[in-house]
């Protein structure tokens, strides 16, 4: 039943995508880019859906119940899913979206402060992916013009509303192994991306 709700969800994604106004930012066109393991902000997933087919990509989803909605939404944009996270089965969670990486060729994307929080703070997942499968580790930020968030849930949701103009901008790699290191230097590289997505927002359309 859950799997059957979500893939009606995606159907209904897929309209509201179809609104959209995007542009897009980044330092390599993303269909000619490398398998890499992308680490963005678990509350600002929906604007980066925008961007879901500019090359094969898999996701990491949690087990619980909100994954599996979740799975089945990514299911009907054309996105794969392994299941797992830093609290339940992530260990192999994690070597299945390395065998996809490196394997299948495909990106990896890293909400990387899921999928319990604490919001805006990453832990080393999306590092050690990046590590193991030597991909590599970029940041990505997002802004929307029209949109509002849930601010009562954990992540600080940001809902996009349909016709929305969206950016998204694509970081310049990290030093993976810092990184895993040091999961802050995650922390500013999304922050950092973020802010040239506001100003490039602002831009859009001034005169």
């Amino acid at each position: 039943m859950r799997r059957f709700v979500g893939l009606s969800f995606g159907f209904l994604v897929r309209v509201w995508l179809w609104t959209l106004r995007v542009k897009l930012y980044s330092p390599v066109e993303l269909s000619t880019m490398p398998p890499s393991v992308f680490a963005f902000w678990h509350g600002r997933q929906m604007p980066l859906l925008a961007a879901r087919r500019r090359r094969p990509s898999v996701a990491m989803v949690s087990r619980s119940v909100d994954g599996e909605l979740q799975a089945g939404v990514l299911r009907a944009l054309g996105v794969g899913s392994v299941r797992g996270s830093s609290s339940r089965g992530g260990a192999v969670g994690l070597a299945a979206l390395i065998r996809r990486v490196t394997r299948c060729r495909e990106h990896a994307l890293f909400a990387v402060d899921g999928p319990r929080g604490p919001a805006f703070r990453a832990k080393a997942g999306a590092a050690k992916a990046a590590v193991l499968s030597r991909a590599p580790l970029l940041p990505v930020g997002s802004r929307a013009r029209w949109g509002f968030r849930l601010s009562r849930i954990w992540d600080d949701f940001l809902v996009v509303l349909p016709f929305s103009r969206v950016v998204i901008v694509v970081g310049a790699p990290l030093d993976a192994e810092a990184a895993l290191a040091d999961p802050r230097l995650i922390d500013s590289a999304i922050v950092a991306a973020g802010d040239r997505a506001a100003h490039e927002l602002a831009l859009w359309g001034a005169p």
